[in-house]
């Protein structure tokens, strides 16, 4: 799952700023000018936020604008066709956990969730988009298209969320303890003993029927 989320969706520097604030993914345009002749700089690929989670299941909500709803699906298809042609071993063992949903309810203001399962969850990787994309997409101009789906259809930040399994424990009911008897009062009778049932005649067994 890629977390697209605005907070944690970028991974290099640019000029330009994302609907949250964050810079999008570092083009080569983007780098310091290089004298003639000179080796071209490695192509930037450190994370400006990371999207790390610390439990064994991660959530991220994004809040798309209901207009670009198509435009932020495009997004989704690019990033999950990149999670599953890497050959990178660390980004195979991010993908084999990642699921995308979108929500049926709606968000704020009309917005519509999209709503991404980690689970598990790597410890201490990171799940930001702009990784994943810098990682698909070595050429610049290529990079920015894609990264301009997200930017365009989100409406801000997203919200991250660490998730713990509940083991609950089933207590048996204990019985109702049965009532102590009572001991007669001081000085009071003891209760009458019940006579016993009178046997009729032709229920004796011992008894021979009349001829």
């Amino acid at each position: 799952m890629l977390a697209v989320s605005t907070a944690g969706a970028g991974a290099v520097q640019n000029t330009a700023q994302t609907a949250s604030g964050q810079q999008p993914p570092v083009t080569g345009r983007g780098a310091a000018p290089t004298t003639p002749g000179a080796a071209a700089p490695p192509a930037p690929t450190t994370a400006v936020l990371t999207r790390s989670f610390t439990a064994p299941v991660g959530l991220v909500f994004n809040t798309v604008r209901p207009e670009r709803v198509e435009q932020f699906e495009r997004l989704l298809a690019e990033v999950q066709t990149a999670l599953a042609a890497s050959k990178n071993p660390t980004t195979q063992a991010l993908a084999k956990g990642w699921r995308f949903y979108k929500a049926a309810e709606a968000g704020p203001g009309g917005t519509i969730y999209f709503v991404f399962v980690i689970e598990p969850v790597v410890a201490g990787e990171d799940y930001s988009l702009g990784k994943v994309l810098v990682e698909a997409f070595p050429d610049p101009v290529k990079l920015q298209e894609v990264w301009a789906l997200y930017t365009g259809s989100v409406t801000g930040g997203g919200s991250l969320l660490n998730l713990t399994p509940v083991s609950a424990t089933v207590v048996p009911a204990k019985a109702p303890a049965a009532a102590p008897a009572t001991a007669p009062a001081p000085g009071a009778p003891a209760p009458a003993t019940p006579p016993a049932p009178r046997t009729p005649p032709d229920s004796d067994p011992t008894r021979t029927p009349a001829r």
